[in-house]
C-alpha cells in the first residue's frame, strides 16, 4: 500500500479551501448590465476596450452589453429596469427632469469633435448656410444628434427649428431615407461619415467640435437603484472605465483593432478618428460646472424642456473624480 504522508495531507487540506475560494471567487463577479445610446459609436467601444484588455475581470465585473437606437431608446429602458448604467448624450442628462430614474454619474467625452453632418456625395448642399430649411436626420428626438442640430440652427440665427429635424433611428434607415430623396442629410459618427466618404457615398460638411466648447457629448448614467444598492459595484465599474481610457491613450494599436471591429469601419479610418478624438475622453469622469450650465440651459431654449432644471437634479457628482 501507497503510504500518504503527512505533508501531501496538510498540502490537500490547504488546497481544498484555496480551489474552493478561487470558485467562489470567479462565480462572485458582478453582473452588470450595460447601455450605449447608439451601437456604432468610437466613444462608446471603450467598454469593449475594456472587455479586449480583461479590465472588467480584473474589477470582479461581468460587463452584459447592449446597444439601443438613440438616446431615447436607451431611456426607456433605464426607466423599465433593463439597465443598471448607460453611455449616452450630454443633453440625455434631462431625461432626469422627466421623471427617468436615471442620473449623471460621471462626465465621459468633451466637446463634439465625434460627431459629423453628412450628405449625399451627389448632394446640391456645400456649406452650412446651405442647410437652411433642410431636413436632417437624427436617431431620436431628445438625442445629442437632435440637441447639435438645433443648437446649429440657432447660431446660424435661423432659430431651433430653421432645420428640419426627422427623428429616423439607426444609420442605415436614415441612409435609405436620403437616396429615396427624404432626408437632405444626417448627423451620425465622425468614423461612419469618413466611411462613406471613402466609398463614395457621402461628403462630410462639418464637424460639430467647434459649436460648444463647454460641452459634454457624452456621460455615463446610473439608475437610483444601482447608486442606492450597488455603490462599491458602481466604483468599480467607473474605476475600471477611467482605466481602459489611460490604457486607451498607451495603446492606439490596439484600440484601433478593437474600435475597427465595433464601429465596423476600417482600422485605417479608426486610426484617424483614435488621432482627433482621443484627446476629448475625460480621464477621471469630474463634472465642469460650466459645461453642465450649457447643458440645462439649452434644453429650455432648444425646446427639449420647458424649464430650465436645476444643476443637481440632472448630475450626482459623488462617485468623482475615480483614482485608478
Amino acid at each position: 500500500m501507497r503510504r500518504i504522508s503527512r505533508r501531501h495531507v496538510v498540502g490537500s487540506a490547504l488546497a481544498a479551501p484555496l480551489v474552493m475560494l478561487s470558485r467562489r471567487a470567479a462565480l462572485a463577479a458582478d453582473t452588470i448590465r450595460f447601455a450605449k445610446s447608439v451601437p456604432n459609436s468610437f466613444a462608446f467601444s471603450t467598454a469593449d476596450i475594456g472587455t479586449d484588455a480583461r479590465i472588467w475581470t480584473q474589477e470582479n465585473i461581468e460587463l452584459a452589453i447592449s446597444a439601443f437606437r438613440g438616446d431615447a431608446q436607451m431611456q426607456q429602458a433605464l426607466t423599465a429596469g433593463a439597465v443598471d448604467i448607460g453611455v449616452g448624450s450630454g443633453p440625455g442628462l434631462g431625461f432626469r427632469a422627466k421623471g427617468v430614474p436615471a442620473i449623471g454619474v460621471a462626465a465621459m467625452y468633451g466637446p463634439p469633435t465625434n460627431l459629423a453632418l453628412t450628405v449625399l456625395a451627389s448632394s446640391p448642399i456645400k456649406t452650412v448656410p446651405d442647410l437652411k430649411g433642410k431636413r436632417i436626420g437624427v436617431t431620436t428626438l431628445g438625442s445629442l444628434t437632435d440637441w447639435l442640430t438645433r443648437k446649429l440652427s440657432q447660431q446660424q440665427g435661423w432659430g431651433p427649428d430653421g432645420i428640419q429635424v426627422l427623428p429616423l433611428g439607426a444609420v442605415p434607415a436614415r441612409l435609405a431615407a436620403m437616396e429615396r430623396g427624404e432626408l437632405d442629410g444626417m448627423v451620425i459618427e465622425a468614423a461612419t461619415g469618413y466611411e462613406l466618404e471613402e466609398q463614395g457615398k457621402g461628403r462630410n460638411i462639418m464637424l460639430f467640435g467647434d459649436i460648444e466648447k463647454h460641452f459634454y457629448t457624452h456621460v455615463i448614467v446610473a439608475t437610483d437603484e444601482m447608486i442606492e444598492k450597488r455603490p462599491e459595484v458602481l466604483r468599480r465599474f467607473l474605476r475600471g472605465w477611467f482605466k481602459t481610457i489611460a490604457l486607451m491613450r498607451a495603446n492606439k494599436d490596439f484600440v484601433v483593432k478593437t474600435g475597427a471591429r465595433v464601429v465596423q469601419v476600417r482600422e485605417s479610418i479608426v486610426s484617424r478618428v483614435y488621432d482627433a478624438q482621443i484627446g476629448s475622453f475625460s480621464s477621471d469622469g469630474a463634472w465642469d460646472p460650466v459645461a453642465i450650465d450649457v447643458i440645462r440651459n439649452s434644453l429650455k431654449e432648444l425646446g427639449i424642456l420647458d424649464f430650465v432644471p436645476e444643476a443637481k437634479t440632472i448630475y450626482n457628482d459623488k462617485f468623482v473624480p475615480v483614482k485608478i
